[in-house]
């Protein structure tokens, strides 16, 4: 099987798949080749998965100028009124609010309390996009993934963990 190889100062192997699908394993200076060879069969199964998933990752955002636009659009038109619901709700309320393209979050909040989204969730239901909108008002309150955190998300969406199982396989 075909890898990329990257030997460093590092204690431990490990694998990830990039953007050219090629598996990149990163080992100890001292490791031999034959036990690289050996790691790599016997992860096998994790490399086609992990290729397929990275397969529909790439797909996912390989998207046109003109979907570009109308995604952006949809996300200025609907983020804000699920922001501005769920504040109310909560009574959590950002310092600012952008759209971005991002592509390895679909939202995030700052330490000044300012939200970004990405204009991809908008490729997701209504349940997900909720559910990213939620998470990231619940950072007002709680800078972390603490459990209190997780309470606050599921108390104003006791099925999150469905929306943002649908998530992870974009992210």
């Amino acid at each position: 099987m075909e890898y990329r190889l990257i030997k460093s100062n590092r204690k431990s192997i490990s694998m990830s798949i990039g953007d050219d699908l090629v598996p990149t394993v990163r080992a100890p200076y001292s490791m031999p080749k034959s036990a690289i060879d050996e790691f790599v069969l016997s992860n096998t199964k994790w490399i086609k998965g992990a290729t397929e998933s990275k397969q529909k990752q790439i797909e996912f955002y390989n998207i046109t100028d003109e979907e570009v636009k109308r995604l952006r659009a949809k996300a200025n038109e609907i983020i804000p009124n699920r922001i501005e619901y769920y504040s109310n709700l909560m009574n959590l309320h950002p310092t600012g609010i952008k759209i971005t393209s991002a592509k390895k979050r679909f939202g995030s909040c700052n330490g000044k309390n300012s939200l970004c989204f990405s204009y991809f969730l908008m490729k997701f239901s209504d349940d997900v996009i909720d559910y990213v909108v939620i998470h990231e008002l619940a950072h007002i309150k709680h800078h972390n993934h603490s459990r209190q955190f997780y309470d606050l998300v599921e108390q104003y969406m006791p099925d999150y963990k469905q929306a943002e199982r649908k998530l992870k396989s974009y992210s």
